[in-house]
């Protein structure tokens, strides 16, 4: 299954998905269930010591601005999820999620032409408030059109919002790729070798954080061990220099 696929390629830390469709039905922010349940002992990452990390995710889809209001309502529900993102469909909620909703992520729709140009004021104000937007990466493998669009959204995306951007794959193992593949496909993307490897590392790890963040209503401190100089050579006079060597 998926899961077993993303520790297997190489992810140290993955995500249950709830996804909330406004057009579908009516429906309300259930209690996320617990990887505990799910999982009762949780395989090793490849290569490492550790278990695989596995968190609550809810993602909204909407269409109209009456749709966020689930967002901005106190239940409680939204709170024990520990990533948020949204999905808008117009230009008037992608500002909105930009702007106003207390999300982690801001996803973009890649399988059609957008109705709408990204502008630099709202997703200028999303970097500023931490807020990441997510590319769905494996559209891009299933056919060529949704190829092109694929890579002309993100390219428009990534003139403007300066590489501050995190991937996603759909529930399928076959279109899954490891790190270093997504990567990749990030260059096409218009991302720097830098930014396209963020992307799936440090970004990611920031949208974590920002959630813990938004959760708690209080600043998370992240700490990561210095890696150690190495010790400067003593310097040695040309003289001993001379006499050692001969």
């Amino acid at each position: 299954n998926t899961f077993t696929v993303c520790f297997l390629v190489g992810y140290s830390a993955v995500a249950l998905n709830h996804v909330i469709d406004f057009k579908e039905k009516k429906q309300e922010i259930i209690k996320p269930v617990s990887p505990s349940e799910l999982f009762p002992s949780l395989p090793i990452v490849q290569g490492t010591s550790k278990r695989i990390k596995v968190l609550t995710r809810l993602t909204l889809i909407v269409s109209d601005p009456s749709h966020c209001n689930l967002l901005r309502s106190t239940s409680a529900n939204i709170r024990l999820y520990d990533i948020i993102a949204v999905f808008p469909k117009t230009e008037k909620l992608f500002h909105i999620a930009c702007t106003t909703l207390d999300v982690d992520l801001v996803c973009i729709n890649v399988t059609e032409k957008l109705p709408f140009y990204f502008r630099r004021p709202p997703v200028n104000m999303a970097i500023d408030r931490g807020i990441y937007f997510e590319l769905l990466y494996t559209p891009a493998i299933k056919d060529s059109t949704m190829r092109r669009y694929t890579i002309s959204n993100a390219i428009s995306l990534m003139q403007i919002c300066k590489g501050k951007v995190s991937s996603q794959s759909e529930n399928k193992p076959l279109e899954l790729r490891g790190p270093y593949d997504v990567a990749n496909l990030g260059l096409l993307f218009g991302l720097s070798e830098g930014e396209a490897k963020a992307a799936v590392s440090t970004n990611c790890r920031a949208t974590m954080l920002h959630g813990e963040t938004r959760k708690s209503a209080c600043g998370v401190v992240y700490t990561v061990k210095k890696p150690r100089k190495v010790e400067e050579e003593e310097t040695v006079p040309a003289s001993k220099k001379a006499k050692t060597q001969a």
